[in-house]
């Protein structure tokens, strides 16, 4: 037997937010507890939305695929081989760098300069580690490097007031080294709260490719 109209709205849902759209989960602990079994629902939860994504014509190529989490701290503080500020009065940015190592170098300095422009400072970069062979021709063709920026500010800001600092830093690495200026680099986030994950991927190969979402410290 078919509906014929929407249910009427229960809890959370309202039948008139309902449209179209890309597929989106959400996952959260009710009483704000950073957990590992977040991670691990909010991937299974992606996976589950495969169908909601798309594929070139080679089915192992995707059209995107990503994941947002609160900042992993004590992970990063572990793999990042320079000191971080206390938790929140850092932000740390997800990058995408050229492959070629003179092109890259320059677009890494034009970063940090304008970093100190804004008046912050640059804490280090990290090499994320990836596992390319899980991706299809094409998206590795067009892989670029994958880097995280940290980046803090002398006067102490943390959380949401670094955010806003951070927020114009990023807006100008966009137009003066980024896509918007024929530039070479692009980030995804760069928060003191958050960090993204993302990619030209399906949705089970996000945690096949990044080894730091396998990681039961995130």
């Amino acid at each position: 037997m078919m509906r014929s109209s929407q249910p009427g709205p229960s809890g959370l849902y309202d039948p008139r937010f309902e449209h179209d759209a890309c597929g989106v989960s959400f996952v959260v602990d009710i009483k704000g507890r950073a957990t590992r079994r977040i991670v691990e629902l909010a991937i299974g939860a992606l996976c589950n939305l495969e169908h909601r994504g798309a594929t070139g014509a080679e089915s192992d190529t995707g059209d995107g695929a990503g994941i947002l989490l609160q900042v992993p701290d004590r992970f990063l503080r572990e793999v990042a081989d320079f000191e971080l500020p206390p938790d929140g009065h850092y932000a740390v940015g997800a990058c995408f760098l050229p492959k070629d190592e003179v092109e890259r170098e320059k677009t890494v300095a034009a970063i940090e300069a304008l970093v100190a422009e804004e008046g912050l400072t640059t804490l280090g970069w990290r090499d994320v580690p990836v596992e390319p062979d899980v991706l299809g021709a094409t998206a590795r063709r067009v892989m670029p490097v994958f880097r995280q920026l940290f980046v803090g500010d002398p006067a102490g800001a943390a959380g949401i007031d670094l955010d806003r600092r951070i927020y114009p830093l990023r807006k100008r690495i966009e137009h003066e080294a980024g896509p918007h200026d024929g530039g070479s680099s692009y980030f995804p986030s760069l928060s003191a709260r958050t960090l993204i994950y993302k990619g030209m991927l399906t949705t089970p190969q996000l945690a096949a490719f990044y080894p730091d979402l396998r990681d039961e410290r995130v």
